[in-house]
């Protein structure tokens, strides 16, 4: 067994209560410093206190140890040990010192995996969410974190897939569009904090290739013809998920001769299409830091009332 300890911490040119009062709201909706939509969130059963429990992505954890405005800690859920804790000491008037500690006795497998993919990662995630804090805090950040190459392929590997589901109740256009298809489906993913509600937004699912004919609501319904098939395909954005939804029908000999090679390979290269957008947009998403600092000069008035950046 092998005593884990990972220490990583930041000096922020911000009064110590100004970050404290950004680490309070780990986990809320408006969660200013988990580094999403690029990670999956942090969240809990209910708001953040000792006893709180829920993590981040396949990560368990519960709230341990909670001082508000200073320090949070989370300890992992068994079979796993040990916890991990962010804490803010004021170096001054207008300084401060973020600080993030892990702590685990791990072995074997463990072992290897901490120093062979979850190390590399971990320490990308934790030095995001001080990028967001010293964002939001003190309107800029001098060194951001940068992706290494062996982070950015474990990223792309172990990005969410999409799920098959029916084609939501909601989505009126596209259960109106076609009289007797001979194939639907549907496919979903989560949204996660910072991505697109508008389902134009999501358009480059399918490389924004085909004619939008009809939008309602958080929907849009696209002419996806082709080689004898009628076939219409839909975008939903709810207040959870984007589905892409598909009905289609041959008529013609030559259709039904298209469109028996192509259903084999329809569903693989829709749930392709829409993860690869799904991850496009999270990467491409403003961070929770830049939010939070939009949010501030908007509530203030402007940027010329709000933190500067």
């Amino acid at each position: 067994m092998s005593e884990i300890r990972d220490v990583h911490e930041r000096t922020v040119e911000a009064p110590a209560e100004v970050v404290g009062a950004l680490l309070d709201r780990l986990s809320a909706a408006d969660d200013p410093v988990f580094p999403t939509p690029a990670w999956e969130p942090m969240r809990f059963d209910g708001p953040l206190a000792v006893g709180a429990a829920g993590g981040h992505g396949p990560v368990r954890y519960s709230v341990s140890a909670y001082e508000p405005g200073r320090r949070v800690r989370f300890t992992f859920a068994p079979p796993d040990n040990g916890f991990h804790e962010m804490t803010v000491e004021p170096l001054g008037p207008g300084r401060c010192v973020v600080r993030h500690v892990l702590e685990q006795d791990l072995r074997g497998a463990q072992l290897l995996l901490w120093s062979a993919v979850v190390k590399a990662v971990h320490g990308t995630v934790v030095e995001e969410c001080f990028d967001n804090i010293e964002r939001a805090a003190a309107g800029k950040v001098e060194s951001p974190v940068r992706w290494s190459a062996w982070v950015r392929l474990l990223h792309r590997l172990n990005w969410g897939r999409a799920a098959a589901v029916d084609i939501p109740e909601s989505a009126g256009l596209i259960r109106a569009s076609l009289d007797r298809p001979s194939y639907q489906d549907g496919y979903r993913m989560e949204l996660l904090p910072g991505m697109p509600r508008d389902p134009d937004g999501w358009t480059g699912i399918l490389r924004d290739a085909f004619p939008v004919v009809a939008r309602e609501g958080g929907e849009l319904l696209m002419n996806v013809d082709t080689a004898g098939v009628k076939a219409r395909a839909s975008i939903l954005v709810d207040d959870r998920y984007v589905t892409l939804s598909t009905v289609a029908r041959a008529d013609t000999t030559r259709g039904r001769l298209y469109w028996g090679v192509v259903r084999r390979v329809h569903p693989f290269m829709a749930r392709l299409m829409l993860r690869r957008t799904h991850r496009g947009l999270a990467l491409a998403a403003p961070s929770a830091g830049e939010r939070a600092l939009a949010g501030s000069a908007v509530s203030s008035g402007g940027p010329e009332n709000g933190l500067a950046g």
